[in-house]
Formats: structure tokens, C-alpha cells, sequence
């Protein structure tokens, strides 16, 4: 478990699976779990702080996201909060798009992201908030250096929700929910060979994992310099894309359907 900000309140990754981070926020005796995806991961947390869980987020249905959240939810009689979805009946306050929600003095506005899935949502605090920054809490919609596949939705709809992720705070760090981002770059390197901030953060990031350091949270400001998924309008990738595609005159989300199609196969 790894703390990634200050006391009194604190968010702790919590490595699972193979590359997976599930999410607590804690005041010291109070918990959110978000994505819980293995309930003894979370449980051991609790027990080792000494933390009661009263809310588990959930941003998606996906097994990896909430294949512990009926295991908490029963030994900690925690309310579930996530999407109006059938594939997530554990839920007992479904929420929607634009909505706010205060939990243990932290509001949360929930944005509607669909795309990877139909019913994925993300949870965003503004600042000032207790945790002192901006946060954005967004499952498999957006990654450090990429962005989720698209299972359920549309190439349009995935870019439509990235667009709005894309207009948070700059301060924002995103709290996503895999440690994909050295691959992730790999790719990003391919699009936009002479992007001179990819270059350095490809370098930071190596130097990370070869010490197996977590490289996330990431801050949207470096994903608005470096994601190609969050850089559909800038020339370098659209050229990238019509030369990938043998098109001229591509536009929004052409270019990114055509990034997120060339990533799949990469």
C-alpha cells in the first residue's frame, strides 16, 4: 500500500491482480474504496489503519473493478455508489451525469464517460477539497500516456468523454486504474516521434518501472502534453492519423478513432 498525499486526509494505491490499483481515501478513521476489484486487497488495508469503509465507489462493471465490492459490502454494510446499471447490482445509490455527491466532506461531481462501457462514469473533485488538489477518480477511461479500449460504446462517444475529462483543471491528477503507462508511451512515441516533452516523459517513466515505482497518479497537464488521446487536434497527430489511414482532411473523431483502431493492433 502506498500513500500518495498528506494527513489527516490521505489516498492509498493498492496494487491488485496484475496491474491493477484499486483506491482508498481515508480521514484516519473513515473510508471510500473506489473500483474494489479484490475485497482482500481493501480488507487488509482497513485493518492494517484501522479504518471503517462507509462508501465504495464503483465507475464500471468489469470483474477487475467490482469483483469485491459484495464481499465489503456485507462485512462492512457499506453503501455502494455507482452507474444505474443492470451489471452492477450491489449499487444502492445509482448516480448520474453532472450529479454531486458529498462524502466524508468531499464533493464529487460525476461525469458521464461512456465509451470503454456504456455505463462507465467518473467521480471528480474540485478544489478546494480536503485532499488539496483537484482529483479525478475515471476507472478505464483514461490512462496515464493512453486510453481504455472501446468495448461497449462508440469511437464518438469515447472521444466525447475524454473531451470532457480534457477540460478539467490541469492540476487535476488522474487516478486511474492500471499500470499500463510505460506501453502506453511506447505507442505515444510511434504518433509523435519529435514531441520533446513524450521524449522526457518516456525517460522519467523507464526510470520508474526499471525501479518498479508506481506512475500514478498522473497530472492531466502531462496528458494534455503527451496522451495522444488527449492531443486528436494538435497537427502532429492528425497527420500521424490521416498517414495512417491514407486520408486527408481527418477531424476529430476520425483522427481519434484512428489513434484508438492503430493502438489496438500496435
Amino acid at each position: 500500500m502506498n500513500t500518495v498525499s498528506t494527513p489527516p486526509y490521505s489516498v492509498s494505491r493498492l496494487p491488485a491482480f496484475n496491474d491493477n490499483y484499486l483506491w482508498l481515501i481515508d480521514d484516519g478513521c473513515r473510508a471510500i474504496t473506489v473500483d474494489p476489484g479484490d475485497a482482500k486487497v481493501v480488507k487488509n488495508a482497513l485493518i492494517e489503519r484501522d479504518l471503517q469503509l462507509d462508501y465504495i465507489l464503483t465507475t464500471h462493471h468489469h470483474g477487475d473493478h467490482t469483483g469485491g465490492v459484495s464481499e465489503l459490502q456485507a462485512a462492512f454494510d457499506a453503501k455502494v455508489i455507482g452507474p444505474d446499471s443492470p451489471n452492477i447490482p450491489q449499487v444502492t445509490q445509482a448516480v448520474c451525469d453532472e450529479q454531486m455527491i458529498e462524502l466524508m466532506g468531499i464533493t464529487f461531481t460525476v461525469i458521464a464517460v461512456p465509451g470503454h462501457t456504456l455505463d462507465h462514469i467518473a467521480y471528480f473533485a474540485a478544489s478546494p477539497n480536503p485532499l488539496g488538489q483537484p482529483i479525478l477518480f475515471c476507472g478505464d477511461t483514461l490512462f496515464a500516456g493512453g486510453c481504455g479500449r472501446v468495448f461497449e460504446g462508440s469511437y464518438a462517444q469515447m472521444h466525447h468523454s475524454l473531451e470532457k475529462l480534457k477540460a478539467l483543471p490541469q492540476d487535476t491528477r488522474i487516478y486511474c486504474a492500471h499500470e499500463y503507462t510505460q506501453a502506453n508511451l511506447n505507442f505515444a512515441k510511434v504518433v509523435e516521434p519529435d514531441n520533446l516533452a513524450l521524449a522526457q516523459r518516456v525517460k522519467t517513466v523507464s526510470q520508474q518501472r526499471a525501479s518498479n515505482i508506481p506512475t500514478i497518479p498522473s497530472l492531466l497537464a502531462d496528458e494534455l502534453a503527451t496522451n495522444p488521446f488527449l492531443r486528436y487536434d494538435k497537427t502532429a497527430v492528425i497527420a500521424a492519423a490521416s498517414k495512417r489511414l491514407n486520408r486527408k482532411n481527418l477531424i476529430g473523431d476520425e483522427v481519434f478513432a484512428a489513434i484508438r483502431e492503430w493502438k489496438d493492433n500496435f
